[in-house]
């Protein structure tokens, strides 16, 4: 099992979850910022429009959780994380929130989309099969077909590859490179299996050939092949989990309208496609150094646009990090990712960032920080280290 953000034995079942979204008068969700969250949000949340109870949403871009003001009178629930100060929490603990909150809408007698939960499970590093229950229904419904090729959102193949967040290549964020190298495959307008395998092995041998690219880089980049190709507003459970996750950062509030079944494609397409060139930009243009269990990139704004940190020590991490923890930093903000085996991120980044006058938190594999922009990356660095 693959999900990030595990909160223990004590985090909330479903039923525990559906009871107090029953009995409540208003709800209020604060989701973290990331896909499987907002997957999760939009499975309770359409199931409680179809119940009648009235609710708001937002997204969390800090790394402060805290309850919001203002909440005394509804029930509030944190999505992605847990938090005293909230009255509950839709929660990955075995299985990923989207997952539980899956469970949860269906407590609340709703009929929730598997194809949304499932982008749920891809978002938090699971794989459909994982949850079988899930996928099933999704298949029943003949919603979800899994084949060969790449797992990207949009029929277009050069835009879909270039942007992708699922791998980092050798020709990410270069759609015109992405271009020559599909040229070169002379593929059929109609693709039939062997064009999606021809694909497939293309987006693989560009991503463990790339300068720099580590052992790790093979294994991260199967969550990019094989998809589960589908007919809603993306092409594949892969593809809607990478905007959905990408978007949550980028535009929280298109993200949000997303999980929640308005029709923002296109918007969140923009969104994706911006997001995922800096961050690919962002990684093949950083300054890394090597620390014993952390790799370390220092990253700046490109265009004057911010540097999409969380996504790039994602990637970093997946791609590049010869550590299990891999850290980046920009002005005023920080972003860390660890693997499976590590945990304690989030309590890292929260000291850290305390120590520089920021603030800071996440989950078990996840972190994020926000301080001043005078803060140098090497002080951050050595906050962090101190705090490991």
């Amino acid at each position: 099992m693959s999900a990030t953000g595990r909160t223990g034995p004590d985090a909330p079942d479903a039923s525990e979850i559906a009871a107090l979204c029953r009995d409540a008068d208003f709800v209020r969700f604060v989701a973290h910022a990331d896909g499987d969250a907002l997957a999760a949000t939009g499975l309770i949340a359409r199931a409680l429009s179809d119940a009648g109870v009235p609710f708001q949403a937002s997204v969390a871009r800090s790394g402060n959780l805290a309850r919001p003001d203002n909440t005394d009178d509804v029930t509030t629930l944190l999505v992605g994380g847990t938090h005293p100060s909230y009255d509950g929490a839709i929660a990955a603990s075995t299985e990923p929130a989207s997952v539980l909150a899956e469970a949860a809408a269906r407590e609340l007698a709703a009929d929730p989309d598997p194809v949304l939960a499932l982008a749920g499970v891809v978002a938090a590093e699971g794989h459909p099969s994982e949850y079988a229950e899930v996928l099933d229904r999704a298949q029943s419904r003949d919603l979800v077909t899994q084949r060969p090729g790449v797992g990207i959102p949009t029929a277009d193949l050069a835009n879909g590859l270039a942007h992708t967040t699922l791998a980092h290549a050798s020709f990410s964020g270069n759609e015109g490179a992405v271009t020559a190298s599909l040229a070169d495959l002379e593929l059929p307008v109609d693709l039939d299996t062997r064009a999606q395998r021809r694909l497939a092995s293309l987006l693989a041998l560009e991503t463990v050939s790339a300068d720099g690219a580590t052992p790790r880089a093979a294994e991260a980049v199967e969550r990019a092949l094989h998809p589960h190709a589908t007919d809603g507003p993306f092409t594949t459970v892969e593809g809607f989990a990478d905007v959905l996750d990408v978007v949550a950062r980028e535009a929280p509030g298109t993200a949000l309208a997303l999980a929640l079944g308005h029709d923002v494609k296109t918007p969140a397409l923009d969104a994706w496609r911006a997001h995922a060139k800096r961050a690919h930009t962002a990684l093949r243009g950083a300054t890394t150094g090597r620390y014993d269990g952390l790799f370390v990139a220092r990253i700046e704004s490109a265009e004057g646009e911010p540097a999409p940190v969380r996504t790039t020590a994602r990637l970093l991490r997946d791609f590049r990090s010869p550590e299990p923890v891999a850290l980046v930093v920009s002005e005023g903000k920080a972003a860390a990712c660890a693997t499976e085996e590590q945990g304690q991120i989030g309590e890292q980044m929260a000291t850290a960032a305390t120590a520089v006058s920021g603030t800071g938190g996440g989950r078990d594999r996840q972190g994020y920080a926000e301080f001043e922009a005078d803060v140098s990356a090497s002080e951050f660095v050595t906050a962090f280290r101190e705090a490991q």
